[in-house]
């Protein structure tokens, strides 16, 4: 039978004593507040950083791509890490890269110095995530939907009103200060200490050689891959020579072509056949990552376009992107009941298409008031998303698999998140800003028609009743 996104409203057929998800949620939920500040803080704060370190605006969307980049490498990494180390583990590693990376990033003198902080702190932020996942999907399915809706709207609500953050902290500390915020993840992690017995599983269990030594060769594979993306989409707007630029292309080439090769001859490599294999699971993360590629490249434009329309500074478009960062709970939130009346590939497909209509709105209408609307879209698509693909993995593949499919599910997610921005940044240096938004919309348009031709089979059921 074919096998489809599971209903996550389903009975989790386990005891009377399952954890709680709404309690371990809200736990969850603020560790990962600092890492999703750190996304939408420093873009209200973009072209306050370019002015001080003299740079062209479209070379500031490195400070954006360059966490995402980092973040989504990690993500396999920590995957695999779980096979040795508990998520509590992992967490605490995560977070002490997260703060030393945003310490650099914010007493960086130059721009490279900064992107250097931002690559650091990025890694710790994706490590941190995967720990944070690894915990809510052990939980029976009911209650972990439970889990990941609070994560789920705790963290669009943290990017989201890390614009109001970022801009109150742009304007009376400075944008250094902003890149720094990151740092209070170390104090939130003495609020988690009260869960660490749920933070303390094993690994899932993983088998099938994955706690065997790192396959290095894969790993550098994937990342040179990823990173050449990032760079082409950029070399534009940052200027990059052309024999650079054709380099980059040939590193991108050469990695996809050693990538493919280890794929095929290394089972239990860093990027197992068996997990990209397994039936849905390669859709489920492309149409994430399109989702999240269309709120992150709205994110990166969004503060600057509203200072355009109005005059303001970033105090006042931070201010302006609260109501669409306060749409994100509201997303969280009826997730649940969506999923309990439609198939997950059917609520896929819907925000996928609410993600595309809010690009569009921000692209095509002029003034602050569209391009609020525009971003509570793509906020809403971005939050529902996350509650409703990331709770996939476990479902998507072998249970012997469950943290490695996380971590490479992860990545595909948070790497859209990387190439949205890119490449609003790097069109933008060819094609008006508004026409950029709108090739941008192709990518969730393409997350829609994915989710629509993952069709379920004739056994697929909805979520029951709660």
């Amino acid at each position: 039978m074919p096998q489809t996104i599971p209903a996550v409203g389903a009975s989790s057929g386990g005891s009377n004593h399952a954890p709680d998800g709404r309690r371990l949620g809200l736990t969850l939920g603020m560790l990962v507040l600092p890492m999703y500040v750190a996304l939408g803080a420093p873009s209200v704060a973009l072209p306050a950083i370019g002015r001080a370190l003299a740079v062209p605006f479209g070379a500031t969307a490195w400070i954006l791509a360059a966490w995402s980049l980092t973040s989504a490498l990690a993500m396999p990494v920590a995957g695999r890490l779980l096979a040795r180390w508990s998520p509590f583990q992992v967490l605490v590693a995560g977070v002490v890269a997260l703060a030393a990376g945003s310490a650099l990033a914010g007493a960086g003198p130059a721009l490279s110095v900064v992107i250097v902080g931002r690559l650091i702190g990025g890694a710790g932020a994706g490590a941190t995530v995967i720990a944070v996942f690894a915990a809510a999907t052990a939980l029976p399915r009911r209650e972990r939907i439970r889990a990941l809706g609070i994560i789920a709207a705790a963290s669009a609500m943290a990017s989201g009103c890390g614009t109001l953050l970022g801009g109150a902290v742009t304007a009376w500390l400075g944008w250094r200060a902003v890149l720094a915020i990151p740092v209070l993840a170390l104090p939130l992690l003495l609020a988690a200490l009260p869960s660490r017995r749920a933070l303390t599983r094993s690994g899932g269990g993983e088998r099938n050689g994955s706690t065997g030594r790192l396959d290095i060769v894969g790993a550098a594979a994937l990342s040179v891959l990823a990173g050449s993306v990032i760079t082409l989409l950029q070399a534009h707007s940052v200027g990059l020579p052309a024999p650079v630029t054709l380099a980059v292309a040939a590193a991108g080439a050469l990695a996809a072509v050693g990538l493919w090769w280890r794929v095929r001859s290394t089972p239990d490599g860093f990027v197992p056949r068996r997990v990209i294999a397994s039936r849905g699971f390669l859709a489920a993360g492309l149409i994430g990552g399109t989702v999240f590629a269309g709120y992150y490249g709205v994110l990166f434009r969004a503060p600057s376009l509203i200072e355009q329309a109005t005059g303001g500074g970033p105090l006042e478009a931070g201010v302006l992107l609260v109501p669409a960062a306060v749409c994100s709970v509201l997303a969280g939130r009826l997730v649940g009941t969506l999923t309990d009346r439609f198939t997950g590939w059917q609520v896929s497909a819907g925000l996928a298409a609410l993600t595309v209509v809010g690009v569009l709105v921000v692209a095509v209408f002029d003034g602050p008031i569209p391009v609020v609307a525009g971003t509570a879209l793509t906020v809403c698509g971005f939050a529902g998303a996350q509650a409703v693909l990331v709770g996939l993995a476990p479902d998507l593949v072998a249970g012997g698999d469950r943290d490695t499919g996380q971590g490479l599910f992860n990545f595909m997610t948070a790497l859209g998140g990387g190439i949205g921005p890119a490449a609003v940044a790097g069109l933008s240096g060819i094609v008006p800003a508004p026409v950029a938004l709108a090739v941008l919309a192709a990518l969730p348009l393409a997350g829609v028609v994915l989710s629509l031709t993952r069709r379920p089979g004739a056994g697929a059921t909805r979520g029951s009743p709660r």
